[in-house]
């Protein structure tokens, strides 16, 4: 996570997050923290959230009878805890998310397990149509608690360069 301070007034200072382009180089691995266990709860809410009607998600009793012998976690979940897991490291300064490759989900999720994840750039380059911004893509990986692969995918983001953030445009932010 980036953190910095800029001063705001005497002896005043303001808390940023996040990267400008110019701060992505090819080969930089964030590890993102903290991780985050997975309750029960999480999985039965955003699965019934989402509309999701498979049993294998909330049902303990149909999920015995299946070959992992207990519910899964609802996958959009483990992806969603890993783009957020992302957000101070890789898109607090983010224009828009371009969109996500390869989503695969390499292992199972169960209540108990305790997600951590890290992002690689993998590449950047500047934007050919929008001055003053980038195009950056990262492989994400998660991990669980036992350093087993759950998810990996490539994000590619839009990122603004250093003097073009909206944050840097709003006077009092």
């Amino acid at each position: 996570m980036v953190q910095q301070w800029k001063e705001v007034g005497p002896n005043r200072y303001r808390e940023t997050f996040g990267r400008y382009f110019e701060d992505f180089r090819e080969g930089d691995i964030y590890e993102h923290r903290p991780g985050k266990t997975v309750t029960e709860y999480d999985n039965h809410l955003f699965t019934l959230m989402t509309m999701n009607t498979h049993p294998m998600h909330f049902d303990a009793e149909f999920a015995k009878e299946s070959e992992f012998k207990q519910n899964l976690v609802v996958s959009p979940y483990t992806l969603a805890i890993l783009i957020g897991m992302s957000v101070t490291d890789v898109s607090q300064k983010a224009i828009a998310n371009l969109g996500m490759e390869e989503v695969k989900f390499t292992a199972p999720v169960f209540a108990g397990d305790t997600i951590y994840g890290e992002s690689e750039v993998i590449k950047k380059r500047e934007s050919k149509s929008r001055p003053g911004q980038g195009i950056v893509t990262v492989l994400t990986t998660g991990k669980n608690q036992r350093g087993e692969t759950v998810c990996t995918f490539y994000r590619n983001l839009l990122i603004p360069s250093r003097g073009n953030a909206v944050e840097d445009k709003i006077e009092n932010y």
